[in-house]
């Protein structure tokens, strides 16, 4: 797939007006101080006050900017240009500091020269990526020695399932590039936009062992039961901001977080 980039550019820039207008993205309230940060990542992320955070695929930088809410001096990268300038308005308004790249994830080493405290990134961002073994060579170009990584993600066996969790329909390893055509977005079903993208699937094993090899030591790894998105089809909130997949309840992961350092 040479042109899945241009591909998924178009596909991330045709969300961006929609997810903003959207409720899963509560922009007003985003703006009058409420975080976009779970639980899980919070627990991960400690005290950052001071300290330097490179986050990878931040989409229009919700997150980027609440990190800098902390206390954090924080770069946010995307691929989608709409995305980008979104997320620099969002910043101007909410009056931090967050800096915003567009650039895709491969080649942002030969447009930014600085090293981190803490690479981060979260939800729905690896299955964009073809390959996992460069995706971890440019997590480890740009931390400090002893910086850490931090990752919160859909758990791949979630990939598996078709969209109404009928039955397995992918392979849980990365076997070849999905592409597909969807109607409307995760953040708005209603939304009137068709858009063609390309994802893969990555296994736990292929994320960790391509980290591990590019000198990240895995430190902490966790696995939830539950999502802090209702970003799927037919999902139940059985407690306040937790949702599940009614027929499979607590039975299968559908998060996993961990952290890593550099050595």
């Amino acid at each position: 797939m040479e042109n899945y980039l241009e591909i998924n550019k178009n596909s991330w820039n045709a969300k961006v007006e929609p997810h903003l207008k959207s409720d899963f993205y509560f922009v007003d309230e985003f703006l009058n101080g409420r975080s976009s940060l779970n639980s899980i990542e919070l627990e991960l992320l400690g005290d950052i006050q001071g300290k330097s955070i490179l986050h990878l695929q931040c989409h229009f930088g919700q997150d980027s900017i609440s990190l800098s809410r902390m206390g954090a001096k924080v770069t946010g990268i995307d691929l989608s240009d709409k995305a980008i300038e979104a997320g620099r308005d969002l910043a101007k308004r909410c009056e931090t500091d967050t800096e915003f790249i567009c650039s895709d994830v491969y080649h942002l080493p030969e447009v930014l020269d600085q090293k981190f405290d803490i690479v981060y990134t979260s939800y729905g961002t690896i299955g964009w990526l073809p390959d996992l073994e460069k995706w971890a060579g440019v997590i480890s170009h740009f931390l400090k020695p002893g910086g850490q990584f931090i990752m919160a993600e859909f758990h791949p066996v979630v990939w598996m399932f078709d969209d109404d969790f009928t039955k397995v329909a992918y392979n849980y390893f990365n076997e070849k590039p999905i592409v597909e055509t969807y109607e409307g977005t995760y953040a708005d079903q209603s939304a009137p936009i068709v858009q063609e993208y390309v994802m893969w699937n990555h296994s736990l094993a292929e994320v960790l062992d391509n980290l591990i090899k590019k000198d990240i030591e895995l430190k902490i790894f966790q696995e939830f039961d539950w999502s802090p998105y209702p970003c799927f089809r037919h999902v139940e909130e059985f407690e306040k901001g937790k949702w599940r997949i009614p027929q499979f309840g607590n039975k299968i992961p559908l998060v996993y977080a961990f952290t890593g350092n550099k050595k």
